[in-house]
């Protein structure tokens, strides 16, 4: 029998109405291990190129890795894929929660879904089987609503529903796929392409373990997870990912007034300790999760805050906190309500809004467009407000729906120079003045800005657990975080191939990372999973090849090496703050060169020799 995979997917066919399984061989799973490298593989030879991404020929592929469901901390993620309506290019995303745990546990590793239906369905996976459902009554529910709804229809509490909300369902560009309702799949606008099939929801339930080849060394490791994760990563533990806010403020890496400034006077009343103090419920876990970075918060004045949606995490606190002007925790426990509720990405919808307070206050935009809203850095009110005029698809939330980029398109040419958006998606929440290693990877990012398979030049300025780790690399000196020399793009080099090593396997950074696993004991972890006897080195170049597929996918559609920027904006210091320097555009455009030949990329092409040596050689002829 297979170990950590089951070597079944399931393909669903909309428009036909049809569902079947297919088996896959264990050299596959080797080779791409589920996750990102599962969809960039099937999104590269299934998807043609110059398709609508919200038209019937895009695909939308749900993947488990051959670590989803091994019961250790950090394993219970699972990846989402399909050409994304944001950037028009290849589009991932991961999501923690339960989810993806359940799919596996039904016998899938994998879901495929093609076409569109003629009328809004949705997916009941359960135990090797599936069916199409009709979900007519389902559509324009809210994501708490639709949950719900389901699980009393398949009369089971524990199903588990990763689904769309009405924000899906109008194709706002950067809606999310969400779960457990606390958990998204939320970049670049996969809830939109999910909207455009007709599809509400996937719910899941499922019986059947996943195999472990040496199962008292997989308990072995996940013992010493669960006692030393939430020591290694304490400040997770006891804030969550709020534990950010007040660190970067301190040194000018917490954008504000949409990344005009990197420190924010109210960082104090949106911090960590803070929400612990006022608003703090309880702590929420992922899947097997010892750290429990999720928070759950309630609010009864002067918003009522539903902690069914969980609570702000520190990309959006920045996104509709600092990066707004705005300190008002409760108002941004209450954007973070409704983001969850409708279905939006947090860091893309607060991104829009601070772009259009910058508008605003340069007179780019008035109150005749902003339907009589005060759009001024500050105002949680007008902030509230443009949440639900976006998700609603109406007013000046209309027009932000479709992105900065477009948005700015129809504005006016002077309103390109506040956007702060790479490939088409916005910036999350980290200033690349600071962390420059941070900037020269999200301009290479396959999916736009991003931070999920990023490298945080912050961990490597001493002899951290991460820095120390990296020694096992050939990597053994710090570096500074305003670095871009050759040694920097090295150490991006390595430690993006490994995150998305981690997007294809599927599992968490807080764990492997900062938890501190490490290398070795990861690699022993993999090996009493599967029973296969992998290396360091072979899992590097899983996640290399699934980085080189990617870019495959978006150089076929039209993307070039002039897409690998990063906005203008970060060329220049901020005004004031602790942090005094800049990207300099010289010594950038040099360390992308100096990326490019490390990658064996021609131009930002990748070579022939560098797909054969990844043995993906065929991905050459797409």
């Amino acid at each position: 029998m297979p170990y950590g995979y089951n070597g079944k997917i399931l393909r669903v066919n909309l428009t036909e109405g049809k569902v079947a399984s297919e088996e896959l061989l264990e050299a596959f799973y080797r080779l791409y291990f589920g996750g990102e490298g599962m969809i960039a593989y099937y999104l590269l030879k299934e998807v043609s190129a110059a398709i609508d991404p919200l038209g019937p020929q895009n695909k939308l592929v749900f993947a488990a890795g051959v670590m989803t469901g091994v019961p250790v901390g950090g394993c219970g993620r699972h990846c989402v894929g399909g050409k994304s309506p944001l950037t028009g290019g290849f589009g991932s995303a991961e999501s923690g929660g339960y989810w993806g745990t359940e799919l596996k546990m039904t016998g899938f590793d994998a879901i495929i879904i093609e076409g569109k239906a003629e009328k809004p369905v949705y997916l009941f996976v359960n135990d090797n089987k599936a069916q199409i459902r009709d979900a007519k009554h389902l559509w324009g529910m809210k994501t708490l609503e639709c949950q719900a709804a389901i699980r009393k229809e398949l009369d089971d509490p524990l199903v588990k529903v990763a689904q769309i909300g009405p924000a899906g369902e109008k194709m706002v560009l950067f809606a999310n796929i969400s779960n457990d309702l606390d958990a998204f799949a939320g970049r670049t606008g996969l809830g939109a392409v999910m909207g455009s099939k007709h599809l509400k929801a996937v719910a899941c339930r499922g019986h059947q373990r996943v195999g472990l080849a040496e199962p008292s060394v997989v308990a072995e490791i996940g013992k010493w997870v669960s006692e030393n994760a939430p020591i290694n990563d304490k400040s997770q533990h006891e804030f969550g990912t709020a534990s950010l806010i007040k660190p970067l403020n301190a040194i000018g890496g917490l954008p504000t007034n949409n990344f005009m400034y990197g420190s924010f006077v109210g960082a104090n009343n949106i911090s960590g300790d803070r929400i612990r103090e006022t608003i703090f419920k309880k702590r929420r876990s992922c899947f097997a999760c010892p750290i429990q970075c999720k928070r759950e918060v309630e609010v009864t004045e002067p918003y009522t805050v539903d902690p069914h949606y969980g609570g702000p995490e520190y990309e959006t606190l920045a996104a509709l906190g600092s990066n707004c002007g705005i300190d008002d925790l409760k108002a941004i426990a209450k954007g973070n309500e409704l983001v969850n509720a409708y279905g939006v990405d947090s860091i893309s919808c607060g991104a829009a809004i601070s772009f259009a307070m910058e508008c605003f206050e340069r007179g780019l935009l008035t109150k005749k467009d902003t339907g009589g809203l005060d759009l001024r850095f500050g105002n949680a009110e007008a902030m509230l407000a443009m949440i639900e005029q976006i998700v609603e698809r109406k007013g000046l939330g209309a027009l932000l729906s479709e992105g900065t980029v477009r948005a700015a398109r129809k504005i006016g040419a002077k309103a390109e120079e506040s956007v702060f958006a790479i490939k088409g998606q916005e910036m999350p929440m980290h200033d690349p003045r600071l962390k420059q290693g941070f900037g020269l990877g999200c301009a290479m990012s396959p999916t736009g800005a991003d931070h999920c398979h990023n490298m945080h030049d912050t961990a490597f300025i001493t002899l951290s657990p991460q820095m120390k780790e990296m020694a096992a690399l050939g990597i053994t000196s710090p570096l500074p975080a305003n670095d871009l020399s050759a040694q920097k793009v090295r150490l991006l080099t390595y430690y993006t191939q490994w995150m998305h090593f981690l997007n294809s396997a599927v599992c968490c950074y807080f764990v492997v990372v900062y938890g501190n696993i490490g290398f070795e004991r990861m690699t022993r972890l993999i090996r009493s999973v599967t029973g296969w006897n992998v290396s360091l080195f072979e899992l590097m170049k899983v996640g290399e090849r699934a980085m080189n597929l990617t870019r495959v996918f978006n150089i076929r559609d039209g993307f070039t090496s002039d897409d690998d920027l990063i906005p203008k904006r970060f060329f220049q210091k901020q005004p004031y703050g602790a942090l005094e320097i800049a990207i300099d555009p010289e010594t950038f455009l040099q360390a992308k060169e100096t990326y490019y030949r490390m990658q064996s990329w021609d131009n930002g092409v990748p070579s022939k020799a560098k797909l054969a040596e990844l043995n993906i050689e065929w991905a050459g002829s797409y």
